[in-house]
């Protein structure tokens, strides 16, 4: 079964900065936001993103790599 959760859900529950030791670098569009893999997962081996009308999947490997394919 795979689960489902609206940007907006997500953004309310969920985004909360990566304890990655250092700041995400700005872009030109502003700062980088960082989300947990785990977060993103939520248990699960992958996960369909869709954006722009494109359906992706983000999947977690065996060795602990993401792998977004279209």
């Amino acid at each position: 079964m795979q689960a489902t959760l609206t940007t907006a859900a997500f953004l309310r529950s969920s985004v909360a900065p990566a304890n990655t030791g250092s700041a995400p670098s700005p872009t030109a569009d502003g700062p980088v936001l960082a989300v947990d893999s785990s977060t993103l997962l939520q248990g699960q081996k992958a996960v369909a993103i869709s954006h722009n009308g494109s359906l992706y999947r983000l999947q977690a490997t065996k060795l602990g790599k993401l792998i977004l394919t279209k």
